[in-house]
């Protein structure tokens, strides 16, 4: 069972990008009006308020610059019509169950580590061959990252990424291909979850819908399906 904390409302998974931005991540964040979006180098989301008009829009072609990407992420708002769409990716947000089984320690040689800022290279080189999804030099600073590694070598990483009030995204997991089979994931996971408990929050992530391993693997770890989300990306005028 989780431990007592803070309240934690489900309706803020509805814009983790800007409850994000707006709150715990106010420092990694820069802005425009009621527009949003992270450092560039810390990653790619960006976000309107939730009933944007034609000056919000705006604010966020101004704030990302001229023909500049916008990762809007699982935001339901539509932009204007000049702005081209980039891609579209089905997926689900899943949240960690209230009762959810104990972490689960698995088996697999490696010593788990703390990620910093000197691990960036491994780190980068190992979603370059996984992708895992959106990762930038300084993602690292969104929260906790921990690895796996065998024989000196980083062979996988997770990490917290996008932080609501009171919940934690668990991202960015992943595994180098050679070293897959042998619980690392889990092992990642399971440490990353009792973080997130023992401060009081509720752990949640995102999937891509065809990503069926990961969600039965997610299931198996505790959490359940949410909501379906869209993601997209398009590119300012």
């Amino acid at each position: 069972m989780e431990p007592p904390g803070l309240p934690r409302p489900v309706a803020v998974l509805d814009d983790p990008v800007g409850q994000s931005l707006r709150g715990r991540h106010a420092g990694l964040a820069r802005r425009a009006g009621r527009a949003v979006a992270y450092q560039p180098d810390v990653a790619t989301f960006s976000a309107v308020s939730a009933d944007p008009g034609p000056a919000d829009w705006a604010d966020l072609a101004r704030l990302l610059g001229p023909g500049a990407f916008a990762d809007l992420f699982s935001a339901e708002a539509e932009p204007p019509s000049d702005w081209e769409p980039v891609f579209v990716l089905e997926g689900r947000q899943m949240i960690r169950r209230a009762d959810g089984p104990p972490e689960q320690a698995a088996a697999g040689g490696g010593e788990v580590v703390e990620l910093g800022a000197a691990d960036v290279p491994e780190m980068l080189d190992l979603v370059a061959r996984t992708r895992p999804g959106p990762f930038r030099p300084r993602t690292h600073e969104l929260g906790t990252y921990l690895g796996v590694r065998a024989d000196g070598r980083l062979v996988a990483m997770a990490g917290e990424r996008l932080r609501p009030p009171g919940w934690t995204e668990i991202s960015a997991v992943c595994t180098d291909p050679r070293a897959r089979g042998r619980g690392h994931g889990v092992r990642l996971v399971g440490a990353l979850v009792e973080r997130v408990l023992s401060r009081g929050e509720r752990p949640f992530l995102h999937v891509a819908e065809t990503n069926t391993g990961a969600i039965a693997l997610y299931e198996r770890l505790g959490f359940e399906s949410r909501r379906q989300v869209t993601f997209r990306g398009f590119r300012t005028p």
